[in-house]
């Protein structure tokens, strides 16, 4: 680790010392601008020399800091999940980072403990240990915290065909930011002088030559962030123990604990739809916020995989892949009357601009947002659906961002049904399963009073007897 974090450090650096170097040369100082490198250097060696921590039968500890002593504790059976993380260096060393995910209510860096610089067998075996005393399970002796070595079972294993969903993915979205943010230093630094004889050059056909190679830059480099994050993916069951590994440089592994997997969600984002592909996660009781990352179970791959997966995890199929119960025509209804709302606005501008003499030509702008609220009610309309399948509160909504989230009855805590002054109108209420994990809720939206109703008493009978009573 004397040289991990040094090099961990200068990597955070890096600018600063560009900057310095670039600084000395203009100043004259030349190399001796390098001396900065010290310090982080310095704060590498530093962080090796004032971080300790300690696992006991029954808790797991660790402190660090000079100046501002910190001390993180927690109980073995808080424990929600337990990640190996090796970076590159890591690798090479062969050294492992250990994090463990407690469900914990704080935030920032107090949300989970960092264990750095174990070797990885002894990383592996600390996270058996973990997971095995906070479910409570017996090893072979009778003692809890103590496991017999069981081969995993493969459920998905990453397939190069998975790269064609990456430009379908939110990966798009950051090899744009890379592109844009690479290119506006460049263009600011280079004068441009655009003659007549310039346009005269430029064509349409130019024009579309330049944005298709535009577009397959940015897939090139989705595609290539989507390997290097996901490269090597396995899913896998060894006992009452999910595991998930990935990374092409940094190697990452995850371990979800059975008890505390509460069910799972399917992410059917429309770009990813259109390519038949689908996204999981996991809902684990006791995560949050920064700790949803530790969920992923499957990254955009292929439709039939990811379900699957899904019905892997659950035991079933039929919560993964079963028909759910339409809404009726007063939700359908309810879509179609908040986009034309919606979209009432901005035809509204556009006829008073055509009324005042702006181009009548306008009038078609006003028809194609019409026609795209249009379809994106019916899309939503379509996509509304709920149902109670082999022991478990499914739940569908969603058209841009559409998903399809399956929670386990013995995780229903509660529930909660709202309805606005409309909804009443129609008969309608918005019902949510509340558990633990994930969001703290699986929402069904719109759905028909008494088909609510009969949805709890199916999850969780007798729970609500003395509200229908009174009812």
């Amino acid at each position: 680790m004397l040289l991990v974090h040094p090099i961990t450090e200068l990597v955070k650096f890096l600018p600063v010392l560009i900057g310095l170097l670039v600084a000395g040369g203009a100043s004259g100082t030349g190399p001796w601008a390098l001396l900065g490198v010290g310090f982080p250097v310095g704060f590498g060696v530093l962080r090796y020399l004032t971080t300790t921590y300690r696992v006991t039968p029954a808790r797991v500890e660790l402190r660090r800091g000079l100046l501002h002593r910190h001390t993180l504790s927690t109980p073995v059976d808080r424990v929600r999940t337990v990640d190996l993380t090796a970076s590159p260096i890591h690798r090479v060393l062969g050294l492992a980072t250990t994090v463990i995910g407690t469900g914990s209510v704080a935030t920032g860096e107090d949300d989970r403990l960092l264990l750095d610089a174990l070797p990885r067998e002894q990383a592996a075996a600390l996270r058996g240990r973990l997971l095995s005393v906070a479910t409570g399970e017996p090893g072979p002796d009778g003692a809890a915290g103590t496991t017999d070595v069981v081969p995993e079972r493969v459920v998905a294993r990453f397939s190069p065909r998975w790269l064609w969903y990456a430009p379908f993915s939110s990966a798009v979205l950051v090899a744009t930011g890379a592109v844009l943010g690479t290119a506006a230093p460049l263009l600011e630094s280079v004068e441009l002088r655009i003659d007549e004889e310039d346009l005269d050059f430029f064509s349409p056909a130019l024009g579309a030559a330049l944005a298709a190679g535009a577009l397959v830059l940015v897939a090139a480099l989705a595609v290539a962030g989507y390997l290097v994050l996901n490269g090597g993916f396995t899913l896998t069951r060894q006992e009452s123990t999910w595991h998930v590994a990935r990374g092409l440089l940094t190697h990452r592994e995850t371990s979800i604990d059975v008890v505390r997997l509460a069910g799972v969600s399917i992410a059917e984002p429309a770009a990813l739809r259109l390519a038949r592909g689908r996204r999981l996660t996991a809902i684990v009781t006791g995560l949050t916020g920064s700790q949803q990352a530790s969920t992923v179970l499957l990254p955009p791959a292929p439709r039939d995989t990811v379900v699957a997966a899904a019905a892997s995890v659950l035991g079933a199929p039929e919560p993964a892949s079963g028909l759910l119960r339409s809404h009726g025509r007063a939700a359908t209804t309810r879509r179609f009357t908040r986009a034309l709302i919606g979209s009432l606005p901005l035809v509204a501008a556009v006829v008073v601009a055509v009324a005042a003499g702006a181009p009548a030509g306008l009038l078609v702008l006003a028809a194609l947002v019409v026609l795209v609220a249009l379809a994106l009610a019916a899309d939503r309309a379509r996509s509304l659906g709920h149902a109670h399948l082999a022991g478990h509160v499914v739940a569908r909504s969603g058209s841009l961002l559409r998903r399809r989230a399956a929670l386990a009855d013995e995780h229903v805590i509660g529930w909660n049904l709202r309805a606005t002054w409309f909804q009443r109108r129609a008969g309608l209420v918005t019902v949510a399963a509340t558990t633990a994990g994930g969001d703290g809720q699986v929402r069904a939206l719109d759905v028909p009073e008494d088909d609510a109703l009969a949805l709890a008493q199916a999850a969780t009978p007798g729970l609500l007897d003395e509200f229908l009573e009174e009812r």
